[in-house]
């Protein structure tokens, strides 16, 4: 019986609030939209692939250089996007940024126990996000030989540049559903502080819900027009 009480209080603290849910559900979600369409710039992706194998010396490639292989792949993800590299890709492209800013837009990713090795390169423009990514695998490629004293480093696949590249961020409308959900989160818990902050009778059915017994009759208010009292007429004498 309680949880019924408390779920028809629910309701009606929602029905009486309704308007401002909607309303900041409805706010939120234009601030997101004017924000996902007009302010964030659209960022554009380009991958490449290099792939860690020794190079055939005319011995039978064992299940030990495999096993070499793979484990130096966690060292390549790392030196991938180190100083090392990456101050020579600004270099060779002439890029107006710094090696630890170059850094967060590159990532470096492997399937478990795959020998190739995905290069993933963001910026707002699509044609330097594929120069990124080539000139990142390039440089790799010139430079392990005498960082680690192998040569088992060939690219796979070079990014390029589509006829009509489409960003991958920002989602709009993932973005919208999350502020119009978070609206509907905000909008809901400010109708039940609301509701908990007014302690304020206003009606009988307050005064009914609050001492729990019935009620038995009502005192209506009184205007200033209800306490004058009209005088009697006075009828001439003789009549």
């Amino acid at each position: 019986m309680e949880e019924s009480i408390s779920l028809i209080e629910i309701l009606k603290i929602i029905q009486k609030r309704l308007f401002l849910i909607l309303s900041l559900v409805f706010v939120c979600s234009v601030i997101s939209a004017i924000i996902s369409y007009y302010v964030l710039p659209p960022i554009y992706e380009a991958e490449t692939q290099i792939l860690v194998n020794q190079k055939n010396s005319g011995q039978e490639y064992g299940w030990s250089q495999l096993e070499t292989d793979l484990q130096l792949i966690d060292t390549y993800n790392v030196i991938i996007r180190s100083p090392v590299i990456l101050t020579k890709v600004i270099e060779k492209l002439k890029l107006n940024t710094t090696p630890e800013s170059l850094a967060g837009q590159i990532n470096v990713s492997n399937a478990d126990n795959s020998k190739v090795v995905n290069i993933r390169v963001e910026d707002e423009s699509p044609l330097k996000s594929v120069e990124i990514a080539n000139t990142v695998a390039e440089v790799f490629k010139e430079e392990i030989p005498s960082l680690m004293n192998v040569d088992n480093i060939s690219i796979l696949s070079v990014a390029k540049l589509s006829e009509n590249p489409s960003p991958v961020k920002p989602n709009k409308l993932i973005n919208v559903a999350i502020a119009a959900i978070i609206g509907l989160m905000l909008g809901v818990g400010l109708a039940f502080l609301l509701a908990f902050l007014d302690t304020t009778i206003k009606t009988e059915q307050d005064i009914e819900e609050i001492l729990a017994l019935p009620i038995m009759g009502i005192v209506k208010s009184i205007s200033e027009k209800d306490l004058e009292i009209p005088l009697p007429s006075r009828t001439p004498r003789g009549n």
